[in-house]
Formats: C-alpha cells, sequence, structure tokens
C-alpha cells in the first residue's frame, strides 16, 4: 500500500494528501488504520455531525478475489459511540485508482455539496438540485453528471439523511450499502448528499509470476471447492428455511422464532418468483448480490406499470418479512425498495415498524401518535406509510422513531419488547445464547462482529459453557479483526485461512507473520474499545433484551446468569478483565 492519504475539509472546502505509510505498515490498513484516524480526529465528546467519516482500504483490495470491501468509521448517531460499516460495489476500486488508501471527511458545509474526487483533485459541487431526491434518483443524476464511467464509485443519501434520522444508510453502486449505526445521518448532518471517487492510478507487483500463481488459488478455492456456493446461488435468503426450521427466526418482534409464512419469503421462493440477476462487487466472481423484480403501478386509471429492480439478501427479509408478519414476495420487496429509496437501514427500520406494531396492538401508542394509521401484522400499507412518516416527521412520534427503538421505549414505554443492543437494533438470529452475547459485547453491537450465531448452530451438536462461548467469541473478534484490516468480504472467511491469508501477503511483495496479525488484531480490539469509551460507553451497564430472554430460542430460555458469566471469559480473552 502506499499509505497515502486524502484529508478533505468541508468547512474550509480544502483537501490535501499526506503520507502516512508508517500508520499502515504497522495497523496493515482496513479497520485497524481507520481506528487509529478516528481516534486521531475525534475527540471525547465530538458531536455526530462533527465526527470524522473514515474511509479505508485493505492490502488485498483488488489483488484478489472476493477482497472488495471498503470500511467507514465515524462516530455512531444511533448508539453514540462507535460507528463501524463495510460496503462493496466499487468504492474499494474507486479509491485505488485515485491512489488513495484512505480518505478523512471533517467538518460540515453550510449549503448541499456533493463531492468529486478525481485522483488528487477534489472538486465541490453544488447539490441544491439534488436534496430532496430518493437516493435512486440521486445516483441515476450523478452517473449522468460525474466523469469515470466504468472507473468509479457513487455514494449517496436519501432523505432520512438529509433529516438526521439516526439509522440513516449510505447506499454504495446502488445495490450495497453502508447499512448500520447512521453514516448517512453523519453525512446528512455535514449537508453532504453524495460521493463520486475515481482516478487513473495503477499498480505494480515485484513478481508477476508469483502473483498469478497466488492470485489462481485463491480464485479457484472461491470458485471450485464448494466453499462459497450458497452466496451465490440462493445468497444468505437461503438461511430464512435454515433458521426457520431450527425456530431462530425472529418473527412479529422477536415475539416468535418460528414463522408459518416463512416459505413465502424464503431464497427459494425468491429466486423462483423475483430473481433476475446476479451481481458481484469488483473483484469478485460471486453473484451473491441478488436482484428482484417489482411490478410497479404508476397510475391506476391508464394502466400504466414499470419494473423496478431490488437487491435482497437475508438481513431486509428478515427485518421487514417476518419481523412484521409479512409472508410473500411482492409485499416484501416493495418495503425493500422503499427503505432504499430513503435510506433507511432495514434492519433498524424493521426493528422500529415491528416496536410500533406491538406498541400500537397494546395501547401503548395511539392512532393519534401514528399520524392516523393503525398497523397491523403483515399491512404493507401502512409500514410503507410509516417508513415515508420515519424519514420526513409530521409529528413528534416520527422524531422520535428516527432515533430508534431504544428512544422510543424510553419515551413512551415498552421497553420491554424493544429488541436491541446498545441502542443498535437487534439481527435476525434468535439462535441461542452466543447469538446474544455476541451482540451484546461486539464492538459494534453486530451478528457480523463475531457470528454468534454460528457457535449456537454447533452448540446443538456439541453443547458449550458459557465461559467457553466467551472465550470463543473473543477469539473470532480478533480473527476478524484481521480480515476487516485486509479487507476481504466476510463471505469468504471460508477461503481465507491463515495460511491463505500469510501466503497472499508474500505474493505481493509484504512479509508478514500470523504472530504480527494476531498482535495487530488485539490492538485494534482496543483501540476500538478505547474510542467506545472515551464516547461514554459503559460495558457495566449493558443489559441483553428482555424479550429475548423471556422468549424461547434452539437452546430454550437464555438464563442472564449465563450470558453474564460469557461476558465476564470475554473479558478476560480480552484481557479487560
Amino acid at each position: 500500500m502506499t499509505g497515502r492519504v486524502l484529508h478533505i475539509d468541508l468547512s474550509a472546502r480544502t483537501s490535501h494528501v499526506q503520507d502516512r505509510e508508517e500508520l499502515f505498515q504497522k495497523w496493515i490498513g482496513g479497520v485497524g488504520v481507520a481506528s487509529q484516524l478516528l481516534l486521531e480526529n475525534c475527540p471525547p465528546g465530538t458531536a455526530y455531525a462533527d465526527s470524522p467519516i473514515i474511509l479505508a482500504t485493505g492490502p488485498f483490495n483488488m489483488y484478489y478475489p472476493c477482497c472488495a470491501k471498503t470500511v467507514a468509521m465515524f462516530k455512531s448517531p444511533l448508539t453514540g459511540d462507535l460507528g463501524e460499516s463495510y460496503a462493496g460495489g466499487k468504492l474499494s476500486m474507486g479509491m485505488r485508482l485515485a491512489g488513495h488508501d484512505a480518505v478523512i471527511i471533517t467538518g460540515r458545509l453550510s449549503q448541499p455539496h456533493y463531492l468529486l474526487i478525481q485522483d488528487d483533485h477534489v472538486e465541490f459541487r453544488d447539490a441544491h438540485a439534488l436534496w430532496g431526491l430518493s437516493a435512486r434518483a440521486t445516483g441515476r443524476i450523478l452517473k449522468e453528471k460525474a466523469p469515470g464511467e466504468g472507473r468509479r464509485s457513487i455514494l449517496r443519501i436519501g432523505v432520512a439523511g438529509e433529516n438526521q434520522v439516526r439509522y440513516a444508510m449510505v447506499v454504495v453502486d446502488t445495490v450495497r450499502h453502508f447499512g448500520r449505526l447512521g453514516l448517512g445521518c453523519v453525512m446528512g448532518a455535514k449537508m453532504l448528499k453524495g460521493i463520486v471517487i475515481t482516478g487513473t492510478h495503477s499498480y505494480v507487483v515485484p513478481s508477476v509470476k508469483d502473483y498469478r500463481e497466488m492470485y489462481r488459488r485463491v480464485y479457484d478455492l472461491v470458485l471450485k471447492t464448494g466453499r462459497m456456493d450458497k452466496y451465490d446461488i440462493l445468497g444468505t435468503s437461503k438461511n430464512v428455511l435454515a433458521l426457520n426450521e431450527l425456530r431462530g427466526l425472529p418473527t412479529r418482534n422477536f415475539s416468535s422464532s418460528h414463522f408459518e409464512g416463512a416459505e413465502g419469503i424464503s431464497g427459494e421462493r425468491f429466486a423462483d418468483e423475483v430473481l433476475v440477476g446476479k451481481h458481484s462487487c469488483v473483484p469478485c466472481p460471486i453473484g451473491c448480490i441478488h436482484i428482484g423484480m417489482l411490478r410497479v403501478q404508476f397510475d391506476p386509471q391508464r394502466r400504466d406499470y414499470g419494473t423496478v429492480y431490488v437487491p435482497y439478501d437475508y438481513e431486509p427479509i428478515f427485518a421487514l418479512g417476518s419481523n412484521l408478519g409479512i409472508g410473500n414476495t411482492s409485499d416484501l420487496l416493495q418495503l425493500i425498495e422503499r427503505a432504499d429509496m430513503l435510506g433507511l437501514d432495514a434492519m433498524s427500520v424493521g426493528g422500529v415498524l415491528g416496536w410500533a406494531t406491538e406498541a400500537f396492538n397494546k395501547g401503548v401508542i395511539t392512532a393519534r401518535d401514528l399520524a392516523g394509521l393503525s398497523p397491523r401484522w403483515g399491512d404493507v400499507e401502512d409500514f410503507l406509510k410509516m417508513m415515508d412518516y420515519i424519514a420526513s416527521p409530521p409529528n413528534e412520534f416520527y422524531t422520535v422513531a428516527g432515533r430508534g427503538v431504544k428512544a422510543l421505549g424510553d419515551r413512551y414505554g415498552g421497553s420491554e419488547f424493544a429488541v436491541h443492543f446498545n441502542g443498535n437494533e437487534a439481527a435476525g438470529y434468535h439462535t441461542g445464547p452466543a447469538s446474544l452475547v455476541g451482540q451484546l459485547a461486539g464492538l459494534r453491537h453486530s451478528h457480523l462482529d463475531n457470528a454468534g450465531y454460528s457457535l449456537d448452530e454447533k452448540a446443538l451438536a456439541s453443547p458449550m459453557t458459557p465461559t467457553q462461548i466467551g472465550q470463543a467469541i473473543a477469539k473470532e473478534d480478533n480473527w476478524r479483526a484481521i480480515l476487516n484490516s485486509l479487507v476481504i468480504c466476510l463471505f469468504a472467511r471460508p477461503v481465507f485461512t491463515p495460511d491463505v491469508v500469510i501466503d497472499s501477503f508474500r505474493a505481493i511483495g509484504q512479509e508478514r507473520t500470523l504472530e504480527e496479525l494476531s498482535r495487530v488484531a488485539e490492538l485494534t480490539f482496543e483501540a476500538r474499545m478505547r474510542f467506545k469509551v472515551q464516547q461514554g460507553f459503559d460495558i457495566s451497564r449493558l443489559e441483553p433484551p428482555p424479550r429475548l430472554l423471556e422468549r424461547l430460542s434452539p437452546h430454550g430460555h437464555i438464563d442472564k446468569k449465563d450470558v453474564t458469566e460469557a461476558i465476564g471469559a470475554w473479558q478476560k480473552a480480552h484481557k479487560m478483565a
């Protein structure tokens, strides 16, 4: 890596390039480097609107198949501490071509703009005409206006980000997203509607022969061993029926873990009824991005229809499907498409809609709070209207709803069925204690921090003690810190085993040892935890969601004492206690 970091000051409307080669040498790249840049540029007490936005790539980006991710780090408007999100698409390619291993965006704009980054040149372009437009319309216009077709990446926000919904997301190259923890809200607070990045840089490797051999080895592992077939054939939507059979599929705001309508929203049903294409990130040979066709009526009187293409995977299927009692592909695609248009994170808005429906049915909130709506499970029309209201709030309730289920429970009551971890709405796995502990302890309170759900599935055949769960989660925390510093797609973790990682480094001229990477991983964990604590996080105040303790999982009821013991073992493994 070159170690070049592009620093953009929105307030001053200036930019400059820094040489930080030593930072990448020590911290590898990706989340390792981004953690340090976040600590350098976001002191304690920083408001989320003043948070820096850090984008960082890793040493494997563009060199190997499935190494297509970019990490974004910022202060989360949703949780108040660590914001960390990953997106594929063409972004890592765009940053490579522009010659930057990382980008730091600080300050705020006084009026709407988007950024055009071409190599070292940064142009601040007026975005008044884009403000108020959907993420899709914004992307379409930027494609027409910005140069670099085929060599660029386009990031943009919807009206949810403009109106600072705390879980607003960023659309990346139409079908990928920085989804969780509110990066779109931060961009909206900075009046930054979008970012286009492109360039003309090229790269060489020390030995073309060694690199070709290693590339072919990785390529064959990806395509010829079956390790990644799941993601190409059905994608993560394959999880729907598997989790439902396991009785780990969250349903109707986690009130159940089995959905009677699962067949209607399964990966198999999507493929048979609406699948029209598969997309890949650059440079990946796996078409894990599954695209569904949605027929939309624009004018009932004239019978005018159009076709909209919507990316889908397991998480939005759970959050806007089983979690809301939606049991067919057409209604579900409408909800996913609306979230994309508005720029709402599907998991968080699904959690909010689930809480609101249960709260209304229990009399905690009224139709007046809901601006005249009376949501029922499976009622797609009211859910669509509620999403519009969350993105552009007409009253106090929807303003609070834009802050997440924790804020709703605190303001209206119903905290006992507000399912979140430190303010971040829960992912779609009620598989047992490891999933709960993994999301509770994970630094971004995500199932992707450590995949506790996979431990639960293994533990059904070979039971684990709470201490073993905590230790296993800590070990996975560290290994994923390595993979996220590279930055590879976590779908490819069966491919990038330790020996493949070390050999891949060597083929591009870098000598690293597994011991060295392990040390960096633990230090990266410590850096991110330090940032959380600086911003007010207190691990002693972590509490598991009551709903997940009271509802049966595949392992039965989860004992809070077991959760506490597992968290203690996790802390000890990370040398925190």
